[in-house]
């Protein structure tokens, strides 16, 4: 399976620029443009790599870096645009795996992220993984990409998935549409909000009895939706 790169930048140019090239390469890439959709998609999938800027809007590089080494074992690369030395060695001491400043030759960001991969492949990933998330009478277990509903398996898409398992990681939490789409499909989706509302619906047609009348996938309206978990 292909690696899986998470680009974390609020300039929607560059990472769709480094997307393409990733991807070109042979990689999967996702997209976030702030450090708090980018830890919540760490906390979903896991991604082998993550491109981070330091200078990001709300929390920055540098708290998201802590936070990310805090808690799993996933290489990190800041990419940025700042040059002063205090950045790259407290960015390097708070356990960055290397410092790409910009601008930065493609190829040479390539070399970098094959360079820190085969370093830290054989690092052993924290199990959050594999746990097994339980909301209620819902089951979901990420490794395996299934999720039940009492004694029925869900017949999910990757993406309703991900988007089931997104909520069910905060159930009752209300996530409005735009944080949605920032930690499910990434970055470039923001500003669709039909993408979510389709999403929402076919996954109400396999959790509630009835989709018209729901009563797990809440909407809260002028807000956004929550998971509310039944059978507790």
């Amino acid at each position: 399976m292909s690696k899986h790169i998470l680009i974390v930048d609020d300039d929607a140019l560059l990472r769709r620029s480094l997307a393409f090239h990733l991807e070109q390469a042979g990689y999967r890439v996702t997209s976030a443009a702030s450090a708090e959709d980018a830890l919540a998609i760490v906390r979903r999938v896991l991604p082998n790599l993550v491109l981070l800027d330091i200078g990001l809007p709300g929390m920055d590089g540098l708290d998201a870096l802590r936070q990310i080494k805090d808690q799993y074992a996933i290489p990190v690369i800041f990419v940025t645009a700042r040059r002063r030395d205090l950045d790259e060695v407290l960015g390097l001491e708070l356990g960055a795996d290397d410092y790409v400043t910009k601008p930065f030759d493609v190829d040479v960001l390539l070399a970098h992220i094959k360079a820190v991969l085969r370093r830290t492949e054989t690092v052993t990933r924290l199990a959050g993984k594999t746990s097994v998330l339980v909301a209620g009478d819902l089951t979901i277990e990420p490794n395996t990409h299934r999720a039940t509903l009492g004694d029925r398996e869900l017949a999910l898409t990757p993406r309703e998935f991900d988007l089931l398992h997104t909520l069910a990681l905060e159930p009752r939490r209300v996530f409005s549409v735009d944080e949605l789409l920032g930690q499910v499909w990434g970055a470039e989706f923001v500003g669709q909000p039909q993408v979510v509302y389709v999403h929402i619906r076919w996954l109400r047609e396999k959790l509630e009895e009835d989709p018209n009348n729901p009563t797990r996938l809440i909407t809260v309206r002028g807000v956004g939706y929550k998971l509310e978990p039944k059978g507790e």
